[in-house]
């Protein structure tokens, strides 16, 4: 959609869906509000759908602003089914930034929302301009109300997160309560909404166009439930990642290589590597510099019976500059190494230019998986 403060922001198909619902929803309440309005009433609803959007526009805006404030990049801002999200690189460093980072959010959506509300003072109200202000103003106000509730993944769980890191001193111990407190909120949402529309308790707010008959109530209240159980696991596996990423090294993942000449038979280059104890290849010239590297995969799919005959040339990837990395690159450098050049494999240099290794991308993943898996 554009770059707002360098920030892409992308719209995901599935807003198209919310955006109809949205649309055929707010449409039904609007015949019953309007009737004047016809079929034309639709066309109001989509201008409400996009207007709501916009609203959660700037909410993520608020997030991404404070995230560059304070220095942390943002890959980008994404629209989808259940509101948007601001993809924050990096966490924050201290536990304030932290609760900043998150009550930002929440904080333009209740201005969004009183902004609204005196702009309903001057329009006449039962007409298209009031009912629309009406229904951002209450939109808006659920917005901040549902992301202040204290439960991973929503602002509400980063500001209790950053709360118990500020008491404990340990960022692991706010993820692993804000976590917990966003499971027993999946928990509520899934059992509770339900009883909450049925009992009456949202009444008023069915006669505001809100209400839903029973069986909505229930695919909503186990699609809200499902996306907050997910985020709050996603939200604990990431911060153990997190944790122990810096023990992620590039010296203590690499494979240990043996150099061979491009006219070297693969058969010859394999044995040569078993003898060594070696596990990659490194296609090298007459003078010892590095020119590519030899694929796993490649040589996977080489039949035994044909290795003798295949020069490992055929079977290279021959090096760029983002392929080299240093043997001393661990956790958050590491990784930033190998998203900004994607590949299989990596030649791992010494701070003198010599030959360390080769790193495997397949290696690397599995240690973050392990590394998310281990107990912190």
């Amino acid at each position: 959609m554009g770059r707002p403060f360098g920030v892409p922001v992308y719209v995901a198909p599935s807003w198209f869906l919310v955006a109809a619902l949205i649309t055929w929803v707010f449409g039904g309440q609007l015949d019953r509000v309007l009737p004047e309005l016809g079929a034309a009433r639709y066309l109001v609803s989509l201008f409400f759908a996009v207007a709501f959007y916009a609203s959660v526009l700037v909410h993520e805006l608020a997030h991404t602003v404070a995230a560059l404030r304070f220095k942390l990049p943002v890959r980008r801002i994404q629209l989808q089914f259940f509101g948007g999200v601001s993809e924050i690189e990096k966490e924050a460093e201290t536990p304030g930034r932290e609760f900043v980072l998150a009550f930002v959010g929440p904080l333009l959506s209740l201005a969004l929302a009183g902004l609204f509300y005196l702009a309903m003072q001057t329009v006449e109200p039962g007409t298209v301009p009031g009912v629309l202000l009406a229904g951002l103003m209450i939109s808006n106000l659920i917005v901040a109300a549902f992301n202040l509730l204290p439960g991973l993944p929503l602002d509400g769980g980063r500001m209790l997160r950053a709360v118990v890191w500020k008491i404990t001193g340990r960022p692991m111990s706010g993820t692993v309560a804000a976590a917990w407190v966003g499971r027993a909120l999946a928990v509520s949402v899934l059992i509770g909404l339900p009883l909450l529309t049925q009992s009456g308790a949202l009444g008023s707010a069915a006669e505001a166009g809100v209400g839903m008959d029973t069986v909505l109530d229930a695919l909503l209240a186990a699609i809200l439930a499902a996306i907050i159980w997910t985020g709050a696991g996603n939200s604990l596996r990431m911060a153990r990642l997190r944790e122990h990423l810096p023990e992620l090294r590039a010296r203590t993942l690499t494979r240990r290589a043996v150099p061979v000449q491009t006219d070297t038979p693969l058969s010859e280059a394999l044995r040569r590597a078993n003898a060594a104890g070696a596990r990659a290849l490194v296609v090298v010239d007459a003078d010892g510099n590095p020119l590519s590297l030899v694929r796993e995969a490649a040589i996977v799919g080489v039949p035994e019976h044909r290795r003798p005959w295949v020069a490992v040339s055929g079977l290279s990837q021959e090096l760029t500059e983002g392929m080299r990395v240093s043997a001393e690159l661990a956790g958050e450098e590491l990784l930033e190494a190998l998203r900004t050049t994607p590949t299989t494999e990596y030649l791992v240099v010494e701070e003198t230019g010599e030959i360390y290794g080769v790193l495997s991308a397949a290696d690397v993943e599995r240690a973050f998986v392990k590394a998310m898996a281990r107990p912190s």
